[in-house]
């Protein structure tokens, strides 16, 4: 299932849960620097597009698109692959929490970096050594996340392809946009279904999976065995889980 295809099935309770973190956002707004005009690539919602200044989306899904709020910057049907603009039309281009839905990230993030004097993407360092092991729900509860991580390009290639440079982007235990580890400190949140559909793994995974992971965490939630497991988490006020900022 495409990236498209994905949410064009997902997305319809998209915006209950998934939403501008300021935290997250001051990163990603600092790292746009001067930049006036700004392209949101894979701009979902509207999710961190920054104010103040003039933003263009690039939506491929139909149903993503129809949920921006009024007021939200313009939006176009396209993808990454092939933006329809002359090379550096943008003083910037972003992209947030959507590259390893791209067909060919390599590909896309050249696209930006074609059309934009300066590229900030928000993603996943999923090739980090012990990545999988070091949040506990793939660890303990759905380590089918390692299939769906095969073939695709590391950080390291990313980065390289576009030049960029990358920062940590560290996880506030109360974070408010809800991806998938956005609720590393409230386990509880992954019990909600209405969390779980706002993020693409668990429909990625599979029914079976889920149902699988989902029973597994509220009986080690109600015997204790997740907080014994878990410990040194509950007094974290921020956590590294992969995530990273690309600058070029």
């Amino acid at each position: 299932m495409s990236g498209t295809q994905l949410y064009d099935s997902i997305g319809a309770t998209y915006t209950l849960t998934r939403r501008t973190d300021p935290r997250i956002a001051a990163r990603i707004w600092a790292a746009l620097g001067d930049a006036g005009t700004v392209l949101n690539v894979g701009a979902g919602t509207g999710s961190y597009e920054p104010p103040g200044r003039y933003v263009l989306a690039v939506e491929p899904s139909a149903l993503m698109r129809a949920q921006r709020p009024p007021g939200a910057a313009p939006c176009l049907a396209g993808s990454a692959g092939e933006l329809p603009f002359d090379d550096r039309s943008f003083d910037a281009a972003m992209a947030v929490a959507s590259v390893h839905h791209w067909p060919d990230p390599v590909a896309g993030l050249r696209e930006l970096r074609r059309v934009a004097r300066r590229v900030v993407v928000f993603t996943h360092d999923t090739s980090a050594e012990g990545w999988l092991h070091r949040f506990w729900l793939t660890r303990d509860y759905l380590p089918e996340v390692a299939g769906l991580l095969a073939g695709r390009p590391s950080v390291s290639e990313l980065a390289g392809a576009i030049g960029a440079r990358t920062e940590p982007v560290p996880v506030p235990w109360d974070c408010a946009d809800g991806f998938f580890e956005a609720y590393w400190r409230r386990p509880e949140a992954y019990l909600d279904e209405s969390v779980r559909r706002g993020m693409s793994v668990w429909t990625r995974v599979g029914p079976e999976a889920e149902r699988r992971a989902v029973r597994d965490l509220r009986d080690d939630l109600a015997s204790g065995r997740w907080a014994g497991r878990n410990r040194d988490l509950l007094d974290l006020d921020e956590a590294e889980l992969g995530l990273r900022l690309l600058i070029a």
